[in-house]
Parts: C-alpha cells; sequence; structure tokens
C-alpha cells in the first residue's frame, strides 16, 4: 500500500501538467520544488486522505469501540467463560494492552489530521487564508509520530519497558546486561498482554 500510495504521484498524478500549461517552467523543467507546486491537491485529498488514511481511521476507531465494550462487558459479568484461574486479571491486562493500542491510534490521528486538514482546505478553498506558519507545524507532527510510537510501547507494556531498559544499559550506558529471558507462556500470558 505505501508503494502504491508513496509512486501514485510519479507515475502521472502530479501537477506537472498544469505547470506547464501556464508556463510556470522552462524548457529544461526547473521548477520551485514546493510542495504544493508538485504535488497534486485532489491526490493528497481524494486518493491519499479519503481512501487511505481516513477508512482506516474510522474502522479503527470503531475496532477499538468494540474491544472496550466487549473488556467492559467481561469485567462486569460474574460469569466468566474462561479457563484463567484470576479472570479479572486476565481481563484487566487485556484493557491495559487496548488502552495502550487505542492511545497509539489517537496519537496517529492527533499527529496525521492537521496536515490532511490543512490540503482539505487548500483544495476546497483555496482563496481562504491559510496561517502559513501552520503548515511547518503538521508537517512535523506527522514526522513526529514515527517517534511516538516505541516511547510509548516503552511506557505502557512491561516487555517493551523492560527491553529498552536493557537495550538502553547496554548500548548508550556501556553495560553488560544479561540477555532478555525467553519462557515459554501461556497464551494469555503472550508478550503484549504484559
Amino acid at each position: 500500500v505505501a508503494f502504491i500510495v508513496g509512486l501514485t504521484p510519479m507515475l502521472g498524478w502530479n501537477n506537472l501538467s498544469h505547470l506547464q500549461q501556464n508556463s510556470s517552467i522552462s524548457s529544461d523543467l526547473v521548477i520551485t520544488c514546493q510542495f504544493e507546486n508538485v504535488i497534486s491537491m485532489d491526490y493528497m485529498v481524494y486518493f491519499n486522505f479519503f481512501g487511505w488514511v481516513l477508512p482506516p481511521l474510522l474502522l479503527m476507531l470503531g475496532i477499538y469501540a468494540e474491544i472496550f465494550y466487549m473488556i467492559h462487558k467481561q469485567l462486569n459479568n460474574k460469569k466468566f467463560t474462561t479457563s484463567h484461574t484470576d479472570p479479572n486479571k486476565y481481563y484487566d491486562k487485556e484493557l491495559n494492552l487496548a488502552k495502550s493500542l487505542a492511545l497509539v491510534l489517537f496519537l496517529f490521528a492527533i499527529c496525521w489530521l492537521p496536515l490532511h486538514i490543512f490540503n482539505c482546505i487548500t483544495l476546497f478553498c483555496p482563496e481562504c487564508q491559510k496561517p502559513i506558519v501552520l503548515l511547518p507545524i503538521a508537517i512535523s507532527l506527522t514526522h513526529g509520530n514515527s517517534a511516538v510510537n516505541p516511547i510509548v510501547y516503552a511506557f505502557r507494556i512491561k516487555r517493551f519497558r523492560t527491553a529498552f531498559r536493557k537495550i538502553w544499559q547496554q548500548y548508550f550506558c556501556c553495560k553488560d546486561t544479561p540477555p532478555l529471558e525467553i519462557q515459554p507462556r501461556h497464551r494469555a500470558d503472550s508478550w503484549l498482554g504484559q
């Protein structure tokens, strides 16, 4: 999907023909390389945002709402249908995991929606005044999203936190650390549930 979305402008959905018609470029194809000069806002809004960002985001919101509903229902229901010795502990772990993953989804939305909203304003209301200082902030947020996920995992999921500490101590503090112990676990105590 990333290749399809990323390469589509190179395959023709770009502003090159528009720039050639308006004589904005010379015969040697020299143009000012600004994002909005090169990339079509139709592509950014209709194909990228409405096609590849918004539908999965809404689907994931629906899935997480269902997950939280089911876990809440199971925690409130005293008739557990599970073979675990302590069902409350199991569902509490699952709830914490779901919260962590929902936080990742929330941060994705916070980081990516400002740029897409900016693009929608550019496409649907070209005469509207846009605070130009917001565009670099929106772009920085999209790049920052990649750095946020490991931090969320490290602080919210115990096994990630333990591995992160060991890596930090070994490679940045130059301390010898014992290798991570990998023990066979019951399926309910998977590495994500820790």
